[in-house]
């Protein structure tokens, strides 16, 4: 060991063990602490460094059983044992059965029976013909109501002790009682987990230890180098003051100890991507809005002109509520409109799909499946013109992988007005691949959506995962604006926020977001 590098890495609570016990001295926690006044916990950081630093070893360990008071406990304490409050009671009261006692005294019958049954069998009280309680004890052996000597009064007097004792002291050791208190203490104790009892049992293991061959060379050279583990370890300002620092021991520095660790809190990335892309919307004059997650088929459906035959309804598709079942009515008069655009067209100038409308069906409660449910709700209300937008939690059945989840986000977004147009929603599209997402190269290609025509999705190159859609959008049909009650073009989007994240916070697999990795949670940085 090299004797003058280990006196330079030692801590004072380290040095002051070293100096204040001497070799094949067996040393732990609870005796270095009150041996030394440490505080609380420090007898544990030292002992454990010393035993890094190879200074002290473990030779043992014991197991010491304690004792803690319950919060019955403590009811006993502040209220009197339920033996002591039996005698003062029936002594003052003689022709009381044990419900009416239990009651009086209010506690349960189980242990006013209990009392009773102690206090029987040390003479104390008994029960007559008549099943009533009687003070049996001599008169001359009482004092203020309790039995001033004999077994009882041993009995009361050691609980009270006991209970006075565990208050005080937080804990008790048992090889700390003496044998009579051993005795009632059992009587009264169970292990920990028991409910119900005054107190609470349980083990605690004691490492042992003591120090190395090295102790004696390490002690001499701090003695000769004047150190005591009493070194100030700071100069404060109160010391350049009043110049103590003048008389004052200073610690050494260590100039190779790492540096504390400083992590500062800040927002999660994913998150303060969302709220970034939500400040460009805004800024671009867009109004947010926002719905809830659980839905009618009429808004995440019907209302976009998909047909209820349409195989994105099928169970396995959508998540549908168990309880209840239905919403209880859909909003007129957009409920008979949407109905008639699915069954001849309506005032749509279309044929609609042909069917006969279910009127039942359309109230089924599911997890909102894609964000345009929430343009749904708001053409009736829109202002034109307007611009619309949402971040909006969607749930749909789908295989996991690192384009994929059953959970989503969507940005949804509609712009209102005579002038709006598929160039127009082109633009919006490129914003979003280019400036949000951080996208190098963008395509559109043709696509299909029962609820705009024409319908365009935008696709975006990922350096690892290649080419994968963004997200979908087009111009709303009539078959949706005129039933909603909007007769102006609207264009509309609804794109994969996740996916947009993977490019903006360099990433790879959706799942990575929603890491538990925090260490990679930290590592990540916003475009």
């Amino acid at each position: 060991m090299d004797i003058n590098a280990t006196i330079k890495n030692l801590h004072p609570l380290e040095i002051k063990i070293i100096l204040f016990y001497k070799k094949g001295d067996e040393l732990f926690v609870d005796k270095v602490e009150k041996d030394l006044n440490f505080k609380s916990g420090n007898g544990n950081q030292a002992l454990s460094w010393l035993l890094g630093k190879g200074m002290v070893r473990e030779i043992r360990r014991e197991s010491t059983i304690f004792f803690e008071l319950t919060d019955v406990g403590t009811q006993w304490k502040e209220r009197g044992t339920p033996e002591e409050r039996l005698i003062e009671l029936v002594r003052i009261k003689q022709d009381m059965r044990l419900p009416e006692i239990a009651s009086t005294l209010g506690l349960d019958n189980k242990d006013a029976g209990s009392a009773f049954g102690v206090l029987s069998k040390l003479g104390v009280l008994a029960m007559n013909s008549d099943k009533r309680i009687e003070y049996s004890y001599p008169a001359d052996e009482s004092q203020n109501g309790r039995p001033a000597s004999g077994a009882a009064a041993e009995r009361l007097a050691v609980i009270r002790r006991l209970l006075n004792r565990a208050a005080e002291c937080g804990v008790i050791a048992a090889d700390e009682l003496s044998a009579e208190e051993k005795v009632v203490i059992a009587s009264i104790a169970k292990k920990r987990g028991a409910s119900g009892v005054v107190f609470r049992e349980f083990d605690r293991e004691t490492a042992i230890f003591s120090f190395s061959e090295d102790r004696d060379a390490v002690a001499a050279a701090l003695e000769q180098a004047g150190v005591t583990g009493e070194e100030t370890g700071v100069l404060t300002p109160d010391m350049l003051k009043t110049g103590t620092w003048k008389t004052a021991s200073f610690r050494a520095y260590n100039v190779y100890v790492p540096p504390t660790r400083l992590i500062p809190g800040r927002t999660n990335p994913y998150a303060q991507f969302l709220e970034d892309v939500k400040d460009k919307l805004v800024s671009l004059g867009f109004e947010e809005f926002d719905g809830p997650i659980v839905e009618t088929e009429f808004w995440n459906s019907d209302a976009l002109f998909m047909p209820q035959f349409h195989s994105a309804r099928d169970i396995h598709d959508v998540y549908r509520i168990t309880e209840p079942q239905q919403a209880k009515v859909i909003e007129e008069p957009w409920l008979s409109q949407v109905t008639a655009a699915h069954e001849n067209g309506g005032n749509t100038g279309s044929r609609g799909w042909s069917y006969a409308f279910d009127r039942e069906f359309t109230k089924r409660l599911i997890l909102r499946s894609q964000g345009t449910v929430m343009s749904a709700r708001t053409l009736p209300h829109a202002n034109i013109p307007g611009k619309y937008f949402g971040m909006l939690r969607c749930f749909r059945y789908d295989r996991v992988d690192a384009t994929h989840l059953s959970d989503f986000y969507q940005t949804e977004g509609i712009v209102l007005g005579e002038e709006v147009n598929l160039r127009a929603l082109l633009g919006f599209l490129e914003m979003f691949a280019i400036e949000v997402a951080g996208a190098k190269e963008v395509k559109y290609v043709p696509g299909y959506f029962p609820f705009t025509e024409p319908s365009v999705e935008v696709h975006i190159k990922h350096p690892v995962l290649g080419w994968f859609e963004l997200g979908g959008s087009g111009i709303f049909r009539p078959e949706v604006t005129a039933s909603l009650g909007v007769n102006v073009p609207v264009a509309a989007w609804g794109i994969g926020i996740d996916r947009m994240a993977l490019m903006a916070l360099g990433l790879s697999d959706l799942r990575e977001l929603f890491s538990y990795d925090i260490e990679q949670v930290r590592l990540r940085r916003t475009a």
